[in-house]
């Protein structure tokens, strides 16, 4: 299991953070997302798929 914020599509649009605040972080240079766990369990995949619907760059990737 693995999450991926893809760099060169994020745009910091932080609706992911505000969705899973668990999950991701954003860096303060340009607000642009970064996958804050180490850890994937369940229940992390199951808030980062969510977080995930929320980007209109879709740019996070939730592999099981």
């Amino acid at each position: 299991m693995r999450v991926h914020v893809d760099e060169d599509i994020c745009q910091g649009h932080t609706l992911c953070a505000m969705a899973a605040p668990d999950v991701f972080g954003l860096r303060d240079e340009d607000g642009h997302s970064y996958v804050i766990v180490t850890e994937f369990t369940t229940e992390v995949i199951e808030s980062a798929k969510r977080a995930a619907l929320t980007c209109p760059e879709q740019a996070i990737v939730v592999e099981d």
